[in-house]
C-alpha cells in the first residue's frame, strides 16, 4: 500500500475498519512521510507525534461498534486552532510561547469521531495573507512548484494534503483562506455557511467567545467525500449553548443531468486570468453535454463592484474590531492620507477600519438586501460556478508588506487586494462554497472552481463537488512525493 499517503480519509477509515492496517501502523506511515518530505515544504510546523501514538494505540483496542467515522485516520489542523498544551501563535512572534489550555470545538469533535490529530500546519501572520509564512515557523512551499506559494492562510494544510502528509485538514476562511489554498494545491475544500460550524477555540486570544463576522472554519481534503464526512461531524451549535440541532437540506440533485448551473467566469469589476476563464467555459460545455441546464449569463441581481466594496468594508470592520488602539490610529492615519476619489480595494478597506456602529448597521442592511437577491437567484439555479481566485498559484512574494504586493493578470498589473473579489462577493453574504479541481494551466499548475450555493445549501455544493470528482477531475498528486 505504497499510496497510503494519497488515499482519502474515507478510504483510510475503511482500511482500518477492515483490519487491513492498524491505527498505529497508519499513523507511523504518515509520520514517516512527514519526516521524509516536510523539510522540502515546511507544512506541518507543530508536531504532536508521541501523544498521537498514544491515542493510536488506544484506538487499536477500540471495538468496531464504538468507532467513529474517522476512527484511526491521521490528520492535521491549522495552527490557529487551539489544542491543549500546544502553541497557538497565528504566526506572531510575540505568541511563540502561547500554549493553549483547552481544545477548540472543532478539535474536540474530530477527536470524538476517532481522528488522530498529530500536528498543526503553517499559516500567514494573523491569517492575513494568501501566502503562508511567518517569523515563528518560516515559509511553506507549494508541492507543485516549491518557488510558488501554496496559498494562505490555510496554506500549510493544503500543501500537506497535496504532498500526501495528512489524511484530512481543518482550516478557516474570511477572505478565501480555505478556498484559495485548495485552488493553489489542487485539492478539495468547503467554506460552510457562516455560523454553521462553531469557531470557539480559533482565536489568538484564548477564551474569545464571539463569532467574528464572515469568518468560518471548515475542511480541506483530497476527496469531496471527505468534505461530506467532515460536514456531518462538525456542523451544529455547541450543546452547552442550545439544544438546537441543524437538519441541512438534502442536495438538490444527485446527477449532473438534473442540475441547474449558472457559470460566472469573468466580470468587468475584476481581473480574471484568461486561462481560468477558459477552463470554466470548458467545464460549462462538459456540463451541457451531461445534460445539465447551464447559463453563462444568469447572475444574482446585485451590482458586482458594489457587492465587492460592501464586503471589503465588512471585512475591515470585522478584522479590526479587536485591534489595539494604536493599530487603529495608524490605520485611520493611512485612510486620511488617501485621495478622496480613491476607490481601490485597499482604500475601501482602510476607511472602514474603525466603523461606527450606526454606519455598520447601514452597511449590514445593504448586505442583507444582497443576501435576499442571492436567495431569489437560487430559486432558479442550484449552484453558481465561478473562479476561486483570479490568478493561478503565484511565485512567493515575501519581501514586502501585503498592501504593496502586485501581480499581472492578462498583461495588466493588479494590486493583490483586488483579487479579493471572487472570495469576497460570496463570503461577505455568508454563502457556502466548495472548491474542486478545475484543471491545469499550460505550465501544469492546478486551478480550482468555486461551487457556490444558497444559505445552508452546503450539502448541495459538496454534492456537486462529488459529481465533478467522479465525472470531471479528481485529485492528482504532483510528481516527486511518493
Amino acid at each position: 500500500m505504497t499510496d497510503l499517503g494519497f488515499r482519502s480519509a474515507r478510504r483510510l477509515a475503511r482500511l482500518i475498519d477492515k483490519k487491513e492496517i492498524g491505527c498505529l501502523e497508519l499513523l507511523d506511515h504518515m509520520i514517516a512521510r512527514v519526516e521524509k518530505h516536510d523539510p522540502k515544504i515546511n507544512a506541518v510546523v507543530v508536531r504532536d507525534f508521541e501523544r498521537a501514538r498514544e491515542r493510536a494505540r488506544a484506538a487499536d483496542d477500540v471495538r468496531g461498534g464504538d468507532r467513529g467515522p474517522l476512527h484511526g485516520v491521521p490528520m492535521t489542523v491549522k495552527e490557529s486552532f487551539n489544542i491543549a498544551s500546544l502553541p497557538t501563535t497565528w504566526g506572531v512572534e510575540a505568541n511563540r510561547n502561547n500554549l493553549a489550555s483547552r481544545n477548540a470545538v472543532v478539535v474536540d469533535r474530530l477527536n470524538a469521531a476517532g481522528a488522530i490529530i498529530f500536528g498543526k500546519t503553517n499559516v500567514s501572520v494573523m491569517l492575513g495573507d494568501w501566502q503562508s509564512f511567518n517569523p515563528v515557523y518560516g515559509s511553506t512551499g507549494n508541492p507543485w512548484d516549491l518557488a510558488r506559494t501554496p496559498g494562505g492562510s490555510s496554506g500549510g494544510g493544503a500543501a500537506a494534503l497535496c504532498a500526501g502528509l495528512t489524511g484530512l485538514e481543518a482550516g478557516s476562511d474570511i477572505g478565501g483562506s480555505i478556498r484559495q489554498p485548495a485552488h493553489n494545491c489542487g485539492v478539495f475544500a468547503h467554506k460552510p455557511t457562516w455560523s454553521l460550524i462553531p469557531t470557539y477555540g480559533h482565536s489568538p486570544v484564548e477564551g474569545v467567545a464571539g463569532m467574528l463576522d464572515i469568518t468560518v472554519v471548515g475542511p480541506l481534503a483530497r476527496s469531496a467525500d471527505d468534505l461530506e464526512i467532515a460536514l456531518d461531524l462538525l456542523a451544529g451549535p455547541e450543546a452547552s449553548e442550545t439544544g438546537l440541532r441543524y437538519r441541512l437540506p438534502k442536495p438538490r440533485a444527485s446527477k449532473l443531468k438534473d442540475l441547474r448551473v449558472a457559470v460566472w467566469a469573468e466580470d468587468e469589476a475584476t481581473h480574471t486570468d484568461a486561462e481560468t476563464t477558459s477552463a470554466l467555459h470548458g467545464l460549462a460545455r462538459f456540463l451541457e453535454r451531461e445534460g445539465a441546464a447551464v447559463s453563462l449569463a444568469a447572475r444574482p441581481a446585485i451590482e458586482p463592484r458594489v457587492a465587492f466594496e460592501v464586503y471589503l468594508q465588512l471585512l475591515s470592520a470585522a478584522t479590526n474590531s479587536r485591534a489595539p488602539a494604536e493599530q487603529l490610529a495608524r490605520l485611520k492615519e493611512s485612510a486620511a492620507s488617501l485621495a478622496p476619489d480613491d476607490r481601490s480595494a485597499r482604500a475601501v478597506h482602510l476607511r472602514a477600519a474603525d466603523l461606527p456602529h450606526r454606519e455598520w448597521i447601514v452597511l449590514n442592511e445593504r448586505r442583507m438586501r444582497m443576501r435576499r437577491a442571492w436567495g431569489a437567484f437560487f430559486q432558479d439555479w442550484d449552484v453558481l460556478l465561478c473562479p476561486v481566485l483570479g490568478v493561478p498559484p503565484q511565485l512567493k512574494m515575501e519581501d514586502r508588506p501585503i498592501h504593496e504586493l502586485q501581480t499581472t493578470v492578462n498583461n495588466v498589473t493588479v494590486p493583490w487586494g483586488e483579487l479579493l473579489f471572487w472570495p469576497g462577493v460570496v463570503g461577505g453574504v455568508h454563502l457556502p462554497a466548495s472548491v474542486a479541481p478545475l484543471g491545469r494551466t499550460p505550465g501544469g499548475l492546478p486551478i480550482g472552481v468555486q461551487i457556490v450555493g444558497p444559505l445552508y445549501g452546503d450539502r448541495t455544493t459538496i454534492a456537486v463537488a462529488q459529481m465533478l470528482e467522479e465525472g470531471w477531475r479528481k485529485f492528482e498528486a504532483p510528481a516527486g512525493w511518493a
